[in-house]
């Protein structure tokens, strides 16, 4: 008996009338849209790279100065620990990715490396890492302690670095109000960036470009800077130069290296204007830790400067008039608001965890996107009325029906991609136009069965029936395994890969629900009203 209950007609219909409005607004031109009720949705799809136009770039990530980072700040502390405990050392250096040093009495060389031993940090995450260490310690003879870096803690240092790079050039470009950019990995030490609707990448590159490292240390006054400028500096002190020598406080400072408070004890970080001179500023606020680290600073130290480092360069070095126990401090120095937002975006997303490189850097024009998204309408518009016409050739009324259920699937397609925030790109209209291949195989599968069971002898009620009963499991396994492909391709794809996977995944779930549900409705809604004899099938 053909039959559909009231609830599954009222889902049907109901999921058809808000797939319609979600994806109306992307068929309506802006003056309309504003026209729009105020309940009416009025988001569209986000448009990628390759249809708005916009700026991409190929970022390396500089491992190698990050390991020589890492190592460096080893020396730092086994020369603290040695010289804590009293042991002579010497012929302290870096070798690739070792560090060696010479104990020169032999009695202390067990508690040497001992102390050493003690240093050596563990790689984390994960089960099979309890127990290992980030560095092999040898001992190869004549008083020589070598930590040899294991690959282990390489690869993972390496996967780690380049994971929060990722996720703080995510935050910087989010930042900016930038509408949905694409930041993926690619490799074992790259970035993409793909930032749609941005004609040009010189502020974004210099903005990414940026460490963003920030420091508070105290300025060494003894030092004499002409001795510095010539690389004579005190133990304990390093030379930095200014970010901007022009700003009259000359070209750089002797600052010691103790880092009495981190830019990573920053909450916030904004542009503003100063209430008194109204220069504008960089207002800054720190956490509990940074508040007391910096009051506690700033309270022993009244009268002397303190430097502002970013980047290995002084932003400014202020005289500490008073304990600053607020928590709160402004940044001054030559900014515009544009400079001052600029270091203010820097400092809420973080420092980077290593350098980048720009490796491939290139612009799409807006014109060129326009080309590609009239090349798009074209193709699906022609894929369209090729299946249409090829259904009603082929089934009559019934291929009527399938086409009618297509269009649908086309508008639920939209819909979700508009209700999911997804980026339609030129590889996702490929996707489109191969669902539409794809939606009208489950049609042509029910009513081939339909014609099977016509050919049996069954009546045309028994026919109709068994037909979308029969056809439902095969339309269901076979769009089950494209779904898994679509999956697959999107979890193991990037950029336009992923584009491609998510229109055909998304486009599998409409057309199963149109094939199942809207043709089986007006089929059987035909055959109650018209109770037609035969099948003109």
């Amino acid at each position: 008996m053909l039959q559909i209950s009231p609830w599954s007609r009222a889902i049907t219909y109901a999921i058809l009338l808000l797939g319609f409005i979600i994806a109306l607004p992307n068929a309506l031109p802006d003056s309309v849209l504003t026209r729009l009720p105020q309940w009416w949705p009025t988001n569209t799809v986000a448009l990628g790279l390759d249809l708005q136009g916009g700026s991409y770039l190929l970022l390396e990530v500089e491992l190698d100065q990050v390991q020589k980072d890492q190592l460096e700040s080893l020396i730092g502390d086994i020369r603290a620990s040695l010289r804590k405990n009293h042991i002579a050392f010497r012929n302290v250096q870096i070798l690739g990715d070792s560090v060696s040093l010479e104990i020169m009495d032999p009695q202390q060389f067990d508690q040497a490396k001992s102390l050493i031993a003690a240093l050596n940090p563990s790689p984390s995450g994960g089960v099979f890492t309890v127990g290992a260490k980030g560095y092999d310690v040898l001992t190869p003879g004549n008083g020589t302690i070598v930590m040899k870096m294991t690959e282990q803690y390489k690869n993972q240092t390496d996967s780690d670095i380049l994971g929060q790079s990722v996720e703080v050039v995510r935050k910087r470009i989010d930042q900016l109000g930038t509408r949905e950019p694409s930041i993926e990995r690619q490799g074992d030490d790259r970035i993409v960036v793909q930032v749609p609707g941005l004609g040009d990448p010189k502020h974004l590159v210099e903005l990414l470009g940026k460490t963003a490292k920030m420091t508070f240390q105290m300025v060494d006054e003894n030092a004499s800077i002409e001795q510095a400028q010539k690389g004579i500096v005190p133990i304990g002190s390093e030379y930095l130069p200014f970010d901007n020598p022009k700003g009259g406080q000359g070209p750089g400072l002797v600052v010691e290296k103790h880092v009495f408070v981190s830019g990573d004890k920053l909450t916030t970080a904004r542009a503003d204007a100063n209430q008194q001179t109204g220069q504008t500023v960089v207002v800054m606020n720190f956490n509990n830790i940074g508040a007391r680290e910096f009051g506690n600073e700033t309270k022993d130290n009244v009268g002397r400067r303190f430097a502002i480092v970013l980047d290995k360069k002084i932003i400014e070095a202020p005289v500490i008039k008073d304990a600053i126990l607020t928590g709160t401090g402004e940044i001054e120095g030559n900014f515009t608001f544009q400079s001052a937002n600029d270091l203010a975006v820097l400092l809420r997303a973080g420092a980077l965890p290593a350098p980048l490189k720009v490796i491939e850097q290139r612009t799409t024009g807006p014109e060129l996107g326009a080309d590609q998204i009239n090349a798009g309408k074209y193709s699906t518009l022609a894929g369209l009325a090729c299946v249409a016409v090829f259904m009603v050739l082929r089934y009559g009324l019934f291929g009527v029906f399938a086409d009618i259920a297509l269009a649908f699937n086309v508008i639920l397609l939209m819909a979700l991609l508009t209700l999911l925030g997804a980026t339609l790109t030129l590889p996702g209209i490929a996707g489109i136009v191969l669902t539409m291949g794809m939606a009208v195989d489950a049609n042509v599968l029910i009513y081939e069965r339909i014609r099977e069971e016509v050919r049996n002898g069954r009546s045309i009620i028994a026919s109709i029936d068994q037909g979308f009963q029969r056809a439902r499991t095969t339309i269901f396994d076979a769009n089950m395994t494209h779904l898994i492909a679509s999956a697959i391709l999107f979890q193991l794809g990037t950029g336009p890969v992923r584009g491609f996977a998510v229109a055909l995944g998304l486009g599998i779930i409409t057309s199963f629900f149109t094939a199942v549900m809207v043709t089986r409705l007006m089929v059987f809604t035909w055959f109650q009203v018209v109770r037609p004899r035969q099948l003109a099938l």
